[in-house]
């Protein structure tokens, strides 16, 4: 019998506003590390040495998970997320020094007001157009105030071309997820198929392997100067060859 035609979440456009907004996002990656997660964000912030009650942002924030991390730590945060289905989730934990908004991370949202932006987890590079990227780095330059600092967390593009490229299957909550990775374009695609429902379902991953030089020329272009690059969530140095992740601290002057 011939397998029906696969189908994506109805009434979307780009790839991420139908896969984040799905059901099937949160069932898929539900295995991950929210304690490895905030141990990053507890070295960065060793690291970075905020002010208690310094005004920061988690741009791409999904559903807050970090964006409440930090704010139960003191500090009054703003989480911004393109997906209207993620801040109505967010927004059930607002606090008074936490909100959640619904924004377009490529638009301006406030002017030389965040002490600290950060865009955790490889929450970048999602566009067709490098000027959309372009946009969002000016953006973000715009929200700092003058000396604020850009965290960025990445992945190694080259790492990820030798290490997590080809096929798994991984069954969660009874459906059977086949993922796919490869390159196209200068982009890593992952293809995510199952059935379930009654139906075939197909998603996609689009990311850009932008690389350290890539992203050099465009914080410049931003107005943002890279200070300090790190190479996992240990924070040890950056190593083309060896590091999984590419983070960058970059500061405007």
């Amino acid at each position: 019998m011939e397998e029906p035609n696969a189908s994506p979440a109805p009434g979307q456009g780009s790839w991420y506003e139908g896969w984040f907004s799905s059901p099937y996002y949160e069932i898929l990656y539900r295995h991950r590390d929210d304690s490895e997660a905030q141990a990053f964000i507890d070295r960065l912030l060793v690291w970075l040495q905020p002010k208690m009650g310094a005004l920061i942002l988690d741009l791409a924030c999904g559903k807050g998970r970090y964006a409440r991390y930090l704010a139960r730590k003191g500090f009054h945060v703003t989480g911004l997320d393109l997906s209207v289905n993620s801040i109505t989730q967010a927004r059930e934990y607002e606090m008074e020094n936490l909100a959640f908004f619904t924004h377009d991370m490529r638009l301006p949202y406030r002017i030389n007001y965040f002490d600290f932006t950060f865009n955790f987890f490889t929450s970048f590079g999602y566009f067709d157009q490098e000027h959309d990227d372009v946009r969002t780095l000016k953006s973000i330059a715009l929200g700092l105030k003058k000396g604020g600092v850009f965290v960025l967390d990445f992945f190694n593009s080259a790492y990820v071309k030798t290490h997590f490229l080809g096929s798994q299957e991984k069954t969660v909550q009874g459906i059977a997820f086949k993922t796919n990775k490869y390159l196209q374009d200068n982009r890593i695609i992952k293809t995510i198929d199952f059935e379930d429902q009654g139906r075939f379902w197909h998603f996609e991953e689009s990311v850009r392997l932008f690389e350290l030089q890539d992203f050099e020329r465009l914080f410049r272009g931003a107005g943002l100067r890279i200070e300090t690059l790190f190479g996992n969530y240990q924070l040890d140095p950056f190593d083309e060859s060896s590091s999984p992740r590419l983070i960058l601290i970059a500061r405007k002057p």
